[in-house]
């Protein structure tokens, strides 16, 4: 199959799911048909950059949520990784020993919110890279030649529709589409919480800049203090960004032990 042949097909794809809501493409159309084409039981969606703090953008059920809020998180994972490498992780099956002794903490909390194969796809147009598609399977499986090849064409159709987003709020549209709603998708009855991908980057910040001022700390730094709070007590990060947010959280100046830090931000010798 040629790749304007596959790209044709993946994109009549995706806007049939669009057209089953009525609505212009947006990111999450892209997930369901991904899903749908593709051996997974679910596919969600994170926009990753490396000076503001990354968020997921959607996901098809609640497991990939939560796979997508717990790597975002943890700071580690298939989509971490894709996103740092440019390059396609595939994990068949999160049980084998090498990918246990890779992600310590990752690869067993997936397992026991539901997935045991799980793979990653960055979007990259060139040296732009806004986020990560991922895949999961309840089951072990693996993807053969054609349908990673169908995986990449479908992070590729994200790529353009996040790309577009950010030249244009309102989102563009595929060219056989009527307009409805914007880039993420929102508008369906049924959607997840993170379609209104605005509101939750927004609240990630927002929570960002409070700790930054509260704490007199750099955007790095006060991120990491974000996530190593919600990490530490097994709370979602969007749950600990609302509290700051709101005032119902407030994190003391001395919250810096490396113990409670997700585990790529601590010290190499004090990784177990």
């Amino acid at each position: 199959m040629t790749p304007g042949s596959r790209s044709a097909r993946i994109q009549a794809l995706v806007a049939e799911q669009a057209a089953l809501r009525g609505t212009r493409v947006g990111v999450l159309d892209v997930c369901t048909a991904a899903v749908a084409a593709l051996p997974v039981g679910g596919a969600g969606m994170s926009a990753m950059s490396r000076d503001r703090a990354s968020h997921p953008l959607c996901s098809t059920d609640s497991v990939s949520q939560h796979l997508e809020e717990l790597q975002l998180t943890l700071g580690e994972g298939p989509c971490v990784d894709a996103y740092a490498l440019g390059s396609t992780i595939l994990c068949p099956d999160l049980l084998a020993g090498e990918l246990q002794r890779h992600w310590t903490v990752f690869a067993d909390a997936a397992l026991e919110a539901g997935a045991r194969a799980v793979f990653a796809f960055p979007l990259q147009i060139g040296a732009v890279s806004p986020g990560v598609l991922d895949l999961y399977s309840s089951s072990s499986v693996e993807l053969d030649a054609e349908e990673v090849a169908d995986a990449m064409a479908f992070a590729d159709a994200a790529t353009l529709l996040l790309l577009d987003a950010r030249i244009s709020e309102t989102g563009v549209p595929f060219d056989t589409h009527a307009p409805g709603t914007d880039v993420a998708g929102t508008g369906r009855p049924d959607a997840a919480p993170f379609d209104d991908l605005g509101g939750y980057r927004a609240e990630i910040d927002q929570a960002t800049g409070i700790l930054m001022v509260q704490l007199g700390i750099g955007f790095e730094e006060a991120f990491i203090r974000l996530r190593a709070h919600a990490y530490a007590r097994g709370t979602r990060l969007s749950v600990v960004a609302a509290d700051v947010v709101a005032h119902r959280l407030r994190l003391p100046p001395d919250t810096t032990p490396s113990d409670i830090r997700p585990p790529e931000t601590r010290p190499p010798d004090e990784e177990s």
